[in-house]
């Protein structure tokens, strides 16, 4: 492209004047011949080569340069090359040229999706159905492979379980799963294993490998190290005819079903299936071990789940706080003790030591009267109170109280009251 010329803004080239360039460039100058080229200037002059330029050919040459920039589209403002380009100031045209408007509708519309997410939404649907489908023939297709599985699971010191990728993922929390329902489980990664943590694996043990292909190569010398030592390996993979399942004692095979993405590539639809199968293995050993809320609760001390598995027992007062006292006890004498117990309440022993009834701060306003000081607590007692087992769940204890509209429990054994729980107990630890 010829040389631009050092103009002034908002002057049109036609009426630049070309003394400034001239005297700034001889017409031998190299650097004049582009500009004179095509004009019928000689490049010639006087000796030295700094004297000044015909007028006219320099102006030939200026306008010659002017239909340069011209014909390259451009203005001294830039509008011309970003029209030039397609653009606009504003950025419209750059939008416009892309397909796409400014508040956003057009590149929606472009991927497909609609603004009220109508297209997204359906898309979702798809996948959650491709995928239920699939576990719907994963269950109907379960036989006895399964119960050979927790065979070998049920009579295995632990159970190690093994995956990589996708898989691996899947196989952390399948193990976390067997853990926490009383299955003594771990997670070992197929590639440390062939670095030193094979050791892990005890010949007590039972292995549970992941693997869609169930040619996984990282998963070979694991396999080796299993049938080396007589380990007992249980396969869950997509292939029936696989190395994997063709080398494992037990094989369980996920149902033929695509990938939910729309390439069929992403794991998916083979990973659900896994995480699924896995938790029914899990299940159903819990179920075959009688494993119990109580046993579930070793196991989950920590979290909402941990105070909701929490017992009466565990926090109800007993001993001396419990308010207590004989049935036959004077009103005056049962009200100090309500007041010194701080339950708001207070629990009626029957001569066997049975609980025989309580006295709550409502019924002391429904006896008021001017000889209740002269009364036995007896006389106003509420009789058969509602009472609750040491070994009951908290979370029960906070059903009664809410369906009672009652603020607290006194707890039992054999009719003895042994224990009290207030609501407070409860809200202090969580349960409510």
């Amino acid at each position: 492209m010829a040389h631009l010329l050092p103009v002034k803004r908002d002057v049109p080239l036609t009426r630049l004047r070309p003394r400034p360039y001239i005297e700034a460039w001889g017409p031998d100058d190299t650097r004049m011949k582009p500009l004179l080229a095509g004009t019928g200037a000689a490049a010639e002059g006087p000796e030295g080569g700094r004297s000044a330029c015909p007028a006219g050919r320099a102006a030939a040459a200026i306008e010659h340069h002017a239909a340069d920039i011209a014909a390259a589209g451009f203005r001294k403002d830039g509008a011309a090359d970003i029209a030039a380009a397609g653009f606009r100031k504003d950025g419209a045209a750059d939008i416009a040229a892309a397909g796409f408007r400014k508040d956003g509708a057009a590149d929606i519309a472009a991927a497909g999706f609609r603004k009220d997410g109508a297209a997204d939404i359906a898309a979702a649907r798809a996948v959650l159905a491709t995928e239920a489908a699939a576990l719907t023939a994963l269950a109907n297709g379960l036989d006895s492979s399964l119960v050979r599985a927790l065979d070998r699971i049920g009579g295995a010191n632990r159970l190690v379980v093994s995956g990589m990728g996708k898989s691996g993922h899947v196989a952390r929390k399948i193990a976390a799963t067997f853990a926490s329902t009383g299955t003594p489980s771990l997670f070992v990664h197929p590639a440390e294993a062939s670095h030193g943590d094979l050791g892990m694996i005890t010949p007590a043990d039972a292995v549970l490998a992941l693997s869609n292909s169930g040619e996984t190569p990282e998963l070979a010398d694991l396999v080796d190290y299993t049938r080396r030592f007589a380990i007992p390996l249980i396969a869950i993979t997509g292939r029936a005819e696989s190395t994997l399942a063709r080398a494992a004692d037990v094989t369980l095979v996920l149902a033929d079903a695509p990938e939910a993405c729309p390439m069929g590539l992403a794991p998916t639809t083979s990973t659900t299936q896994m995480l699924a199968l896995g938790d029914a293995l899990a299940v159903a050993l819990l179920a075959r071990k009688g494993f119990t809320a109580a046993d579930f609760r070793l196991f989950h001390p920590g979290g909402r789940l941990g105070r909701r598995l929490l017992r009466v027992r565990d926090l109800m007062h007993a001993g001396a706080e419990v308010p207590l006292a004989p049935a036959a006890t004077p009103m005056h004498a049962a009200i100090l003790a309500m007041t010194a117990g701080r339950f708001g309440c207070l629990g009626l022993v029957a001569e066997d030591g049975t609980l025989a009834g309580i006295i709550t701060d409502g019924d002391l306003r429904r006896a008021m009267a001017p000889d209740l000081l002269t009364r036995s607590a007896a006389e106003v007692m509420t009789p058969t109170p509602r009472t609750i087992g040491a070994d009951a769940l908290a979370a029960e204890a906070l059903r009664t109280m809410n369906d009672r509209r009652i603020t607290a429990l006194f707890v039992t054994e054999a009719g003895r009251p042994v224990g009290i729980l207030h609501v407070h107990d409860l809200l202090r630890a969580g349960v409510a």
